[in-house]
């Protein structure tokens, strides 16, 4: 897996835009709001992805997973090294933290943005 494969991943999304955040992150959002951060410069690469608040003990325990510091209480997870999860398992976790953030935005964000 690489970056560009995750931002494939992204681009099959609804309403996907991305930037920058704090100085080395390429982050990917939905209705502004952040559902995964990767860190393309780091060795190996990494990524962040929030998960549903009952099932974050159970996937931040699997190998190669870990919670995410400074926001893990928000139930999010960091895979140290990008390669430590299939392609399959990469789509299923970026739709869900794609869903579980954009479930929150406000229904006159959706519908601008072709989620309803």
């Amino acid at each position: 897996m690489t970056i560009e494969d995750l931002q494939n991943i992204c681009y099959q999304l609804p309403g996907v835009t991305e930037d920058i955040k704090l100085g080395e992150h390429l982050c990917f959002n939905v209705g502004g709001k952040s559902f995964l951060f990767t860190y393309p410069g780091g060795t190996p690469p990494s990524a962040s992805f929030k998960v549903p608040d009952e099932l974050f003990e159970e996937i931040s325990a699997r190998e190669g997973l870990q919670p995410q510091p400074y926001i893990a209480r928000y139930k999010w997870v960091l895979a140290a090294d990008i390669n430590s999860l299939s392609k399959k398992e990469w789509e299923h976790y970026i739709r869900q933290s794609h869903a579980l953030i954009a479930n929150k935005l406000p229904v006159k964000v959706k519908k601008a943005l072709g989620l309803l």
